[in-house]
Parts: structure tokens; sequence; C-alpha cells
């Protein structure tokens, strides 16, 4: 625990005027992890895409103290849990929210087509939760208030944290340090186009496929069906989907905010008429763009 504390500390200290700073998110040996030939891969052409992750890290954007709010974001990519779309679902956003006063944390989360990876449906959730502790351990250091960290996820990554908010206490692997004694529940979550569903009319098939396999039992689809895992103590939703979206469908959204609903968690929702899938911040059209300040809006309401 002491020798990972002193690899934060010395990350930080070296990135003092950076603009960002990179951590592993594991300390020791990485859960359901194998040894392979198998390599990262990362593509830069309109967006930057990456696959098969090795080594899950996050990457933490913070805003100038003068302007810090205290809250933090992380991001959790989408991407089919095929591969990760980093900078249009990532570190754009990270820099958008710096702009607000919110420090933005970008999780770059294995994936479950990896060879490195065993059991492969838990170890995006254990990347998330690990990422959450990591953050909330971190926040004196980081300027944060450690009971006003959230999450933020589109497509299959509004899965994942779709998967957090709902499972934050399951064991998914076990304790490496006094981080791990943490909670993971975030106190809010965003899910922008989530695959929320892995029942058979409304799903992503290839994020369902690439998560859960070719053939999944009825308790897995079950297990992974987050609107059929919302409680009271679920947090806080902001839900935004496109009617027009052919990919994920918009029921995702309408069945995980009906869910809230029936357990009176605070839900918030927007529905545009047009976007189709993966728009990210909407600079595409005008009217789609406004979703981001209904966001912030959100947000800050969290504080009051």
């Amino acid at each position: 625990m002491k020798s990972f504390i002193f690899l934060i500390t010395l990350f930080l200290s070296m990135n003092t005027y950076a603009q960002n700073t990179i951590l592993p998110l594991w300390p020791n040996d990485i859960p359901n992890s194998i040894k392979t030939d198998e390599k990262e891969e990362m593509v830069s052409a309109d967006i930057v895409r990456i696959a098969k992750v090795q080594i899950p890290q996050i990457e933490v954007y913070l805003p100038a103290k003068k302007i810090a709010t205290g809250q933090a974001v992380l991001i959790f990519p989408g991407g089919g849990y095929g591969i990760l779309a980093y900078d249009w679902e990532g570190t754009d956003f990270a820099k958008f929210l710096n702009a607000k006063g919110i420090a933005g944390i970008v999780v770059k989360y294995r994936l479950p087509g990896s060879k490195s990876v065993t059991e492969k449906h838990k170890v995006p959730l254990q990347d998330a939760q690990r990422a959450l502790r990591l953050v909330r351990s971190s926040a004196t250091e980081w300027n944060i208030d450690p009971s006003n960290i959230g999450i933020l996820g589109f497509s299959a990554g509004g899965h994942l944290a779709s998967t957090l908010g709902t499972h934050y206490n399951e064991e998914v692997y076990a304790k490496q340090d006094d981080i791990d004694q943490l909670s993971a529940r975030p106190d809010f979550m965003t899910l922008a186009y989530p695959v929320i569903t892995f029942g058979e009319l409304n799903t992503h098939g290839g994020s369902r496929k690439n998560l859960l396999g070719e053939d999944p039992t009825q308790q897995m689809v079950e297990h992974f069906s987050n609107e059929l895992q919302v409680t009271a103590d679920t947090p806080p939703t902001f839900l935004l989907h496109a009617t027009d979206d052919t990919a994920v469908p918009v029921e995702n959204s309408l069945l995980f905010y009906k869910a809230l609903l029936k357990h009176k968690v605070p839900a918030e929702m927007h529905i545009y008429p047009t976007g189709g899938h993966g728009f990210a911040l909407g600079l595409q059209d005008s009217h789609l763009a406004t979703w981001t300040d209904q966001w912030i809006g959100w947000l800050n309401s969290l504080t009051q």
C-alpha cells in the first residue's frame, strides 16, 4: 500500500505543471489477467480508438484551483466493449468539464475480447470499481469532494457506468490494499445513449456478445440487464438519448428511467428527436449541442 501511494505521489509531482496525469489502476497483479503476447492497439484517424487494453489506467484532468467546484466525473468511453472511443467520448469531455471547474477522469478499462483476460464479463466492472475507489482515495490531493464523485458513460461505456451504479457493492475482485476498503458507489450518474438491457428485444447485440459471449445463460442476461438491478440506493441519474438511434434503441434509456421512477431515485431524461448514435458533444447540430448546457445545469443542482 505504501509503495502504491508513493507511486501516486511521484506521478503527481512529475505532472504538477502538466495538463493531465496518468495512473495505473492496480498496485499489484491485475485481477483476471494472464500474460500473453497481445499488444494494446491505438488507431488515430477521425477519432482515437483503443483496443486490447493491457494495463488499465485513469487519465486525470484537473481544473484550475481558482474555479474548482470540488466535483469530479469519471468518464467511460463507448465502443461496444470492443474498442474505446478514447478522445470522442473521453478526453474531449474531461477538457470540457475542466472549463466548468469539474475534474474529469477518463477510465481506460479492459475489454472482454482481449486474450489477456479471464472471466471476461468481470473485467470491465473490476476496473470501474477500482477507478472510483482510486479517485476517492486521492480526493484530498486533487481538491475533490469525496462525496461528490460521479460517472459518465457512453453507449457500451454507459452500460458499464450503469453496471457500476447498480453493482457497486458486488465483490468482483479480491481486495489488494486500503483503497479497496472505500466505497465504489458513484454519487451520481450520467448515461449517454447507453446500452442498458441485454434482453433480446432492445439490446445492442454487439455489446452483449462481446461481454457475455455467444450464448449467455438467462441468469447472466438478467444480471447485466441493469434496468432489473435498480434499487432505492441507485445514484441520481441523468439520461440522454436520440429517438432515431438505430444502434442502441431509445427504449434502453426509457427502461432505466422507468426503473428509477419506480424506486424513487431522482432522475432527469432528455430525448432528442434526431442525433443518431454516438453524437458525443453533439456539435454537428445546434439543437443537439444544447444537451451539455442541460447536463451542466443538472450537475450544478447536485451541489445546491
